[in-house]
């Protein structure tokens, strides 16, 4: 094995974590955020909800099964970094075909190995997310400071205009490769679905499609006249990066579609919808990732084990009378879902389609199937 070179991650408060280069060898920034998911890294890089962030993994040993191309989460690695406590020497799966290092390294992903996550974790809780900086071949504290605090806040920063896609198309395939091969899923003619693509994720395409959907993708700026003369049977929101409130033509599009045709929000879509509905947004301290945050449906009292990736959240002390916060965090009391009977809509802040984490809330896609068949 060849001996990795020397890295330092730099925060902007100037704190330094030093540790040892991996994938690409080069600088990169972005906002330090962390993950408690126990796998899953590589839907995580490739997850476009991750754009302009550096995301710190807290399982502590990483890349032990490689990497595969089903696993994509979209067609490129959008998370701008990776800090991970120890990257595994060994690859052990059948399905792998490249390690994490190579895989990071031909998509030109910075990422460093050997830090002390456990620390770093415990600072960005009590201090929040920041923005940093990663360097592997000129490890220079002063200039990573430097590079870090000139790079951008996700404060009022529109990205899901830099992860949506250039022109619309369309998906169809609902298997997955352990969808066992004599199942027999539902032709995707029965119902239209028109998504927005403000950075959506394959495996929400998927879910839908193996109901029975027929999923048009559309770019973020797609006007609501636009979305309409498709004839769609329900719209949905997809998942994206960035802050919701600076995405005002999304906001604007969605509120006239609203009422029109059943509508169905995850994460950014979500946020996106309650600021349609007149709500407002918040930057939390340091968001919710991972893949094992409970989650009360306030509808039944029950709760469900849910995978998240935002740093931004509704007010629900903000929304209408007539607009209803239907799942609560129950680590922190953040609003998670909501509900809108009156406009056949509804949204969650978390990610049911999970990929990965746990399957709890597969139910929401039915709910939406059962919208499209009573519209």
């Amino acid at each position: 094995m060849s001996k990795r070179p020397p890295a330092i991650l730099a925060l902007e408060d100037g704190t330094i974590w030093h540790g040892e280069g991996f994938g690409r060898i080069g600088d990169t920034t972005g906002e330090i955020v962390f993950n408690t998911s126990m796998t899953g890294y590589q839907e995580i890089l490739t997850d476009p909800s991750y754009h302009g962030q550096i995301v710190t993994m807290t399982q502590p040993h990483i890349g032990n099964y490689g990497t595969t191309p089903e696993d994509d989460e979209s067609n490129q690695v959008w998370a701008a970094g990776l800090v991970i406590r120890q990257l595994s020497p060994v690859v052990s799966n059948w399905r792998s075909r490249q390690s994490l290092s190579d895989y990071m390294a031909e998509r030109n992903v910075v990422g460093i190995t050997d830090v002390d996550t456990r620390a770093l974790v415990r600072h960005i809780r009590t201090h929040g997310a920041m923005r940093s900086a990663i360097s592997s071949s000129d490890p220079n504290p002063e200039r990573l400071i430097a590079l870090a605090r000139a790079s951008r806040d996700m404060n009022d920063l529109d990205l899901a205009q830099e992860v949506t896609c250039a022109e619309p198309y369309r998906w169809t395939e609902g298997k997955t490769w352990w969808t066992p091969a004599d199942e027999a899923l539902p032709a995707p003619d029965k119902y239209h679905v028109v998504a927005y693509d403000f950075g959506i994720k394959r495996n929400i395409l998927r879910l839908l499609a193996a109901r029975g959907c027929h999923v048009t993708i559309v770019p973020a700026h797609t006007t609501a006249a636009q979305v309409m003369a498709l004839a769609p049977d329900g719209i949905f929101l997809s998942n994206g990066p960035g802050d919701p409130a600076a995405v005002t033509y999304a906001i604007d599009n969605v509120r006239q579609l609203l009422g029109q045709k059943p509508m169905f929000g995850i994460c950014l879509g979500h946020q996106i919808m309650g600021l349609a509905l007149g709500g407002e947004t918040f930057k939390m301290k340091f968001g919710h990732r991972g893949g094992n945050q409970p989650v009360q449906v306030e509808a039944s009292g029950s709760v469900q084990i849910s995978a998240h990736n935002h740093g931004f959240a509704i007010d629900a002390d903000t929304l209408p009378a007539d607009v209803v916060s239907s799942h609560t965090n129950l680590n922190d009391q953040v609003c998670e879902g909501l509900d809108a009977p009156g406009y056949n809509a509804f949204s969650v802040q978390y990610h049911p389609e999970s990929s990965p984490g746990p399957h709890d809330s597969d139910e929401l896609f039915d709910r939406f199937i059962t919208l499209l068949a009573r519209s």
